[in-house]
């Protein structure tokens, strides 16, 4: 499957309207999260690249998450509802909507205006390096699987 291009304007504008599409009182079709936890949990796939707020995996854990879930994360297949997350990802405190939409929001545009070159090759927290394909496959996915969790 192919995944919107999220380092394109055009396309990550696309993203952003979806976000900007949700309320506080937008419902999830399936799963646990609210609207607001869920786009904190969308915020750690970018907290990752662009802050030290979640310690990196190393040895041998890190490579059971690169054996076991980078083709998941990385790969062409859409996820499936429920699936089992990573525990940095897990949010179960409540949050602000309009924090959380905002930060997601300026993190895609951050990424959208960085671009693919940049991140062409460049580590990620648990995979090692990844390619611009993979990198936003990695953001692209994710997302979507959470819009279309919350009908967006």
């Amino acid at each position: 499957m192919s995944w919107k291009n999220l380092f394109n304007e055009k396309e990550s504008k696309e993203a952003i309207d979806r976000i900007k599409a949700l309320t506080p009182e937008t419902t999830a079709q399936w799963g646990k999260m609210n609207v607001a936890q869920m786009m904190a949990h969308c915020n750690v796939a970018y907290e990752l690249v662009y802050t030290d707020r979640h310690p990196k995996p190393k040895g041998f854990q890190k490579f059971m998450i690169k054996l076991f879930a980078k083709n998941i994360v990385v790969g062409p297949k859409p996820y499936k509802k429920n699936t089992r997350t990573a525990p940095e990802f897990i949010i179960s405190d409540q949050r602000e909507f309009d924090i959380e939409q905002k930060k997601l929001i300026e993190y895609i545009q951050k990424t959208q205006q960085l671009g693919g070159a940049h991140f062409n090759g460049k580590e990620s927290h648990a995979f090692g390096a990844l390619s611009e394909k993979e990198w936003n496959t990695l953001f692209s996915k994710h997302l979507d699987h959470h819009l279309n969790q919350f009908g967006v």
